[in-house]
């Protein structure tokens, strides 16, 4: 589904350490969107930062992906991400929170 002009974004915050079901939260929500047709999903590995607990977490490169934090960009229509906000709310309720918010697409012209 290719997406142009005004769309959203969900980005979901959580630890890349972060668990469903015996494997990482992060794919569990890539592998849902792709489930339900959306537009696109990125896991997005970062360096350092804090949450609710007010904690820093931080890592080095070489294990960003077994700890430190990441998040989950998922793009498509604001009707799409908030039904599938609905779907996550097991993922959600354990781990992780959630921004919406609205975009606008740029895609290049085809030529």
């Amino acid at each position: 589904m290719a997406l142009d002009g005004m769309s959203a974004r969900l980005t979901i915050h959580l630890s890349a350490s972060a668990v469903w079901h015996h494997k990482p939260a992060y794919a569990e929500i890539v592998h849902r969107a792709r489930r339900q047709g959306l537009a696109g999903a990125s896991v997005f590995h970062g360096f350092e930062g804090y949450g609710i607990h007010l904690t820093i977490h931080h890592d080095k490169p070489s294990r960003l992906r077994a700890h430190g934090p990441c998040a989950v960009v998922v793009v498509d229509t604001e009707d799409r991400l908030r039904a599938f906000l609905g779907a996550l709310e097991d993922i959600l309720s354990v781990n992780g929170v959630a921004v919406l918010d609205r975009v606008e697409v740029h895609l290049p012209a085809p030529g």
